[in-house]
């Protein structure tokens, strides 16, 4: 199915979806710089490796959830362009399963960094 392309090719078009859903989708942009943010406290915080792999996993989570949004957004606007119930349906569901990665990251990134910041407040104020 479909034409056939290099897996150099192929590369460069998901690059290029990168670059166009932060181009175009304000959603996905508040996201990516949310996730640099979490990325540089970790940093700053010292994440063991296994904090790293879930805070990774949980910044992958929401950034798929938001680019397949993104996909089936575009698809459904293509296919029915007039309003309809089921074309609704689709773009509801698909933002909610944002919705629902980014409640969980929220979740995991007080879990995260909550004991770390208060253990950290805590040796600010003894000194």
């Amino acid at each position: 199915m479909g034409t056939k392309h290099s897996t150099a090719k192929s590369f460069v078009f998901a690059v290029n979806g990168l670059k166009t859903a932060l181009k175009k989708e304000p959603n996905f942009r508040i996201h990516a710089v949310i996730a640099l943010m979490a990325t540089v406290a970790a940093v700053w915080l010292g994440f063991s490796p296994v904090e790293w792999v879930i805070l990774l996993f949980v910044i992958s989570f929401v950034l798929v959830a938001e680019l397949v949004n993104t996909a089936l957004e575009a698809i459904v606007d293509l296919v029915s362009p007039d309003i309809k119930e089921e074309a609704k349906v689709a773009k509801d569901v698909a933002a909610s399963a944002v919705f629902v990665s980014a409640v969980f990251s929220v979740v995991a990134g007080i879990l995260l960094f909550g004991g770390k910041i208060i253990s950290l407040l805590g040796t600010a104020g003894t000194n």
